[in-house]
């Protein structure tokens, strides 16, 4: 009796409770996917490279190294020699390895010189591979890949010619204007920044400072592109390189023999750890998304209780004829509790089936953009 008294009492009030409804599932809707996303964010930041075991580059701090070598924000405190990369990557227990050489950019995107193993074994968030959105992967010396920012937002096509500047500043007046690249490929957009590179080979960084000194042209000596292709283009040094070992058993080994190294400081570190600590210094942004969340809870309790106490005024004709009919007050508290639950329970569900639907229609689209992958 109780029940039925409940949901007619609903319908009567048809109205009122379908605005009440509509409220309560948009706010818990938003409260679901705020923290939901709160959490994707976490793991999709501290996935941001996936199936790398060690980063390894110059002696320095781990986050200074993460941000150079993933970020592409600030600059090596030094390079580290050819032979010296040679010798470790014959490490019995390095599987492969993706040397990464930094320094120059292009209209302020940073360039990175890399070999094919970076298309092969690169992956981001859960594994994820590179993929080519157009073109294909470089071959050429003065060839190059485009991230998918760097391509949307310059409005490069595949064919296009592009020059190289020396530096990192997005104005620079020392250019590569005679040794152009070809646009070759651009990568599909991973949300990482992949999209934000200008990706060319080893041999292109070589090849481009072959007529430069410290950082600026020799005088009297320019050498043409098919000049440079002709010379030696074996790299002197490159910035940092990743590592990738057989067994996952021998990482702190191989980290500590690295560390050890005797012919030149270097410094290798767990991506993972490394990305966990820098999320750990950017906490404020998790705190402000779950400071968030607790406002849309509170907005929404305050809106539910604003409607009730104004539906109550409506109901006092109704409340009336209850205890005229011998209604105790415990009944009528009851029936008010039990509409109120009917109202909150359809609310919690349609949130939940509003939400999944949200994230199952613009899970592509978050992780292209902003490279959250959304478990449903």
């Amino acid at each position: 009796m109780l029940m039925k008294l409940a949901r007619l009492s609903l319908w009567n009030r048809r109205g009122t409770v379908l605005m009440t409804w509509l409220s309560l599932t948009i706010s818990i809707a938003l409260l679901l996917g705020i923290d939901h996303l709160r959490t994707e964010a976490k793991s999709s930041f501290t996935s941001t490279v996936s199936g790398t075991d060690l980063i390894v580059g110059a002696r320095s701090g781990q986050l200074n190294l993460l941000l150079y070598s993933v970020f592409r924000i600030g600059n090596a405190t030094a390079n580290i020699s050819w032979p010296s990369y040679q010798r470790i990557l014959k490490h019995p227990q390095i599987d492969w390895s993706i040397p990464i050489s930094l320094g120059d950019s292009h209209r302020g995107y940073r360039v990175m010189g890399t070999s094919d193993d970076y298309f092969n074994f690169y992956r981001y968030a859960n594994s994820q591979p590179l993929k080519l959105a157009e073109g294909k992967v470089f071959s050429g010396v003065f060839e190059t890949v485009l991230g998918a920012e760097v391509a949307q937002k310059l409005g490069y096509r595949i064919g296009e010619q592009i020059s190289l500047s020396h530096g990192v500043g997005e104005v620079s007046f020392s250019q590569h204007k005679d040794k152009p690249f070809t646009v070759v490929g651009i990568l599909a957009r991973t949300g990482t920044p992949v999209d934000q590179t200008v990706h060319v080979k080893l041999e292109a960084i070589e090849a481009i400072h072959l007529d430069w000194q410290q950082g600026a042209p020799i005088p009297g000596r320019q050498l043409t592109a098919e000049q440079a292709l002709a010379a030696d283009l074996t790299p002197k040094s490159i910035t940092a390189f990743m590592v990738g070992l057989k067994s996952r058993m021998a990482t702190f080994t191989v980290q500590r023999q690295i560390n050890e190294y005797k012919q030149e400081p270097l410094t290798a570190i767990l991506p993972g750890v490394a990305l966990a600590e820098l999320w750990q210094m950017l906490g404020m942004v998790e705190n402000l998304l779950l400071l968030i969340s607790l406002l849309v809870l509170l907005a929404a309790l305050v809106g539910m209780i604003t409607t009730l106490l104004a539906s109550m005024k409506e109901r006092q004709r109704e409340m009336a004829i209850l205890r005229a009919t011998g209604a105790h007050p415990w009944y009528l508290f009851v029936l008010i509790q039990l509409e109120v639950q009917i109202v909150t329970l359809l609310s919690m569900l349609s949130a939940a089936a509003l939400l999944f639907v949200s994230l199952f229609v613009l899970q592509d689209k978050l992780a292209a953009e902003f490279g959250l992958f959304i478990s449903l």
